[in-house]
């Protein structure tokens, strides 16, 4: 059984990917992810913003296929 690895999307990206990325990784529309983030950085004073830029440094790019 391989293993699932956490990429940011190159095809599904709006800003860097990370909610592409995260959507595909755990099997969701990437629209909800976007959506919590969303959420977050409005309702979690800037909470969203902090872990998307964060996320953005620290996961790798999706390689190409």
């Amino acid at each position: 059984m391989e293993g699932k690895t956490l990429y940011r999307s190159n095809t599904d990206k709006m800003v860097a990917g990370v909610c592409g990325g995260l959507a595909q990784y755990f099997g969701v529309d990437s629209t909800l992810v976007r959506l919590i983030f969303a959420l977050l950085v409005f309702f979690g004073v800037g909470s969203g913003l902090v872990l998307y830029i964060i996320l953005a440094l620290i996961m790798p790019l999706e390689p190409l296929s």
